[in-house]
């Protein structure tokens, strides 16, 4: 597997040009071997520190592993602001890793816009494990829970957690909880709410900087593999997605400003505009 040749497949990706569509179209054949786990939670939650100690413990079982890190956008150069070589040093000089760190853009939702094409580059690559951590922007995170298998939430004792404030948001996409900094007071306050809560979902203790309860919190993803019915949905998902960014592509923003100011001023008919576009 040569990591200079998926890196700069990867780009192509990123940069969304026509040739990005012909090369994941050839990928697509050799994709769906690899389990896609999403990690999110929280700013401060620990999750690019849990995120290494994972691919510690893959690497320790001979699982080879690809991590799309995705991060803020630099209102300077539209870069992700906080790299990969930052926070996940130690793995750079294994082969049988590859980082890519990916700027939001301004996408909401936790991913950017290339995110989910990226996961099929790894996975045809050879990846044994594509984990995705999101950018970490609270509990309307939950985007990743349309791409991955399965999906890890991160909470910390003491951060201002209440269940009862987001269990509408992040906690509903779980498939494993995991308490990280566990070793902090209110971690069996925590784990009880969570429980409480959603009965059917396994909870993991964690220190991460420590290493601790990370082989229980690999038991707890392995336990846990995407059905048929959950695979058909994430392709459903994606499916809509990929319609809507082919829809999208056709109009230029010059065109969407000229047809806004003529609906606005009520020289067109939105909805005449959207047929037109949509039948081009």
């Amino acid at each position: 597997m040569d990591l200079r040749a998926v890196a700069r497949a990867a780009t192509t990706i990123e940069n969304r040009g026509p040739e990005a569509r012909a090369l994941l179209q050839s990928l697509y054949p050799q994709t769906g071997r690899a389990v896609v786990v999403g990690l999110t939670g929280a700013p401060g939650a620990g999750k690019s520190t849990l995120a290494s100690a994972l691919i510690t413990e893959w690497r320790a079982r001979n699982k080879r592993v690809a991590v799309l890190a995705v991060d803020p956008t630099s209102p300077f150069t539209g870069g992700a602001i906080l790299g990969d070589r930052i926070r996940m040093m130690q793995h750079h000089a294994d082969p049988g890793v590859f980082i890519r760190s990916m700027a939001t853009r301004g996408r909401l939702g936790g991913l950017a816009a290339a995110t989910a094409d990226m996961t099929s580059l790894c996975d045809a690559a050879g990846f044994d494990v594509v984990l995705v951590e999101t950018v970490g922007v609270g509990q309307d995170e939950i985007d990743v829970a349309r791409l991955a298998g399965v999906t890890v939430v991160v909470l910390v004792p003491g951060m201002g957690d209440s269940i009862q404030a987001i269990k509408a948001g992040i906690l509903e996409i779980a498939s494993v909880y995991v308490i990280n900094k566990s070793d902090r007071d209110g971690a069996a306050q925590l784990e009880q709410e969570l429980h409480a809560e959603a009965p059917h979902i396994p909870i993991v203790r964690t220190v991460a900087h420590e290493g601790r309860g990370v082989p229980e919190l690999l038991a707890a993803i392995e336990a846990h593999p995407p059905s048929e019915s959950r695979r058909v949905q994430l392709w459903h998902w994606r499916l809509r997605d990929m319609l809507l960014d082919r829809l999208s592509s056709r109009i230029s923003e010059e065109q969407l400003r000229s047809a806004a100011e003529a609906v606005a001023l009520h020289r067109a008919d939105p909805y005449e505009i959207v047929d037109r576009w949509t039948e081009a």
